[in-house]
């Protein structure tokens, strides 16, 4: 199974940033290129809030971290890296000439990741000379806790390329989804957009406030689809008869008036204003870094508690968070041994024999 030796990443956002504190308390040394002069702090800022969530994950003590550098270029962030993940702004443009870079200076072994949320990865392959290694790899906010990473294929990326992602998300405890075809938004925004523009029209149209419809999501299906997702929360809807009496029951609603789901709400100025008045008061004063630590320890508690369902086997995200659990336990046994000693015992002379 193929494992990350070293890791680069371009983009130190939220989603870049959330790599990095994955990588890192994987024990996996990163290197990672941004210009931004605020991004040794902000990667800083999550790094912290990562720490805390898996001291509650893993309480009897977590491995030895990876040694995390800041580069001066794409180039020096990218040397002796075999993974590599892309997390700049969602313009074709910057992917064009950010993947160029990377797939310049990178070593011919590497698999390029990108975390685009909806760029088609044939489109972003046109500007480099080893299109067959560049993989989507979408993830989900935050990335260091939320296991799912979707993989997505271009017309030019190879088989095994896609093969070795999967191997290599799945090693630092992620569920990595290969998706069939390659569709704008992939599968998971295509849904968040579905249940966005909805959103959108209820509140324009005085429906209902942000924090009610945050309520009601919470409070009902949003705890279903954390434990059992939508098909199978809906096949046990349909009682002993199962989907089949389901989609019988419910299936002339989708022809009725309940959505205007084909419909976008113009993101007018007082919609934007309404929305984010609504939103200030909803947080009660609480600051960002605060809702997501209170964010983390919520998934942290619903991942636990899913882990010991089924019999002690885990179910869902929990089976998964079990084994994570377990590996980065696992890894924190190991002798803490420096890299320069690694060095030093790799590059001691071998004994002749006789």
């Amino acid at each position: 199974m193929s494992v990350i030796r070293k890791a680069a990443a371009v983009g130190g956002g939220v989603i870049g940033a959330g790599w990095v504190a994955r990588l890192i308390l994987n024990g996996i040394d990163v290197s990672i290129f941004d210009p931004d002069r605020e991004a040794e702090r902000k990667v800083s800022e999550v790094m912290k809030n990562s720490r805390r969530a898996y001291k509650t994950m893993v309480p009897g003590g977590l491995p030895q971290e990876g040694k995390l550098t800041f580069a001066k270029t794409i180039a020096e962030a990218v040397a002796g890296a075999n993974f590599i993940q892309e997390s700049v702004p969602e313009r074709l443009d910057l992917k064009h000439k950010v993947l160029a870079e990377i797939d310049k200076h990178a070593a011919v072994d590497a698999i390029i990741g990108s975390s685009t949320s909806g760029i088609l990865p044939s489109d972003m392959q046109t500007s480099m000379q080893h299109p067959e290694r560049l993989v989507v790899g979408h993830p989900y906010n935050p990335v260091y806790l939320l296991p799912l990473v979707e993989i997505v294929g271009g017309k030019l990326t190879s088989p095994e390329a896609i093969e070795t992602a999967r191997e290599l998300y799945a090693s630092i405890g992620m569920k990595p989804v290969v998706i069939r075809k390659e569709i704008e938004a992939f599968v998971g925004d295509r849904l968040l957009e579905a249940v966005w523009r909805e959103a959108l029209w209820l509140i324009k149209d005085d429906i209902t406030t942000v924090e009610e419809l945050d309520d009601i999501m919470r409070y009902s299906f949003g705890i279903r689809w954390a434990q059992m997702g939508m098909f199978q929360v809906y096949r046990v809807a349909g009682g002993e008869a199962g989907m089949r009496h389901f989609m019988a029951q419910f299936g002339p609603c989708l022809s009725w008036p309940w959505t205007k789901l084909m419909d976008v709400p113009e993101l007018t100025d007082e919609l934007v204003d309404k929305i984010a008045a609504q939103s200030d008061e909803q947080a009660h004063g609480l600051s960002i870094r605060e809702l997501e630590r209170i964010r983390d320890d919520n998934l942290v508690a619903i991942m636990d508690a899913l882990s010991r369902q089924n019999k002690g086997k885990g179910w869902g995200a929990g089976a998964l968070y079990k084994d994570y659990t377990k590996q980065l336990s696992k890894l924190a046994k190991k002798p803490a041994v420096s890299k320069a000693a690694e060095k030093a015992v790799s590059s001691k002379p071998k004994k002749k024999k006789g």
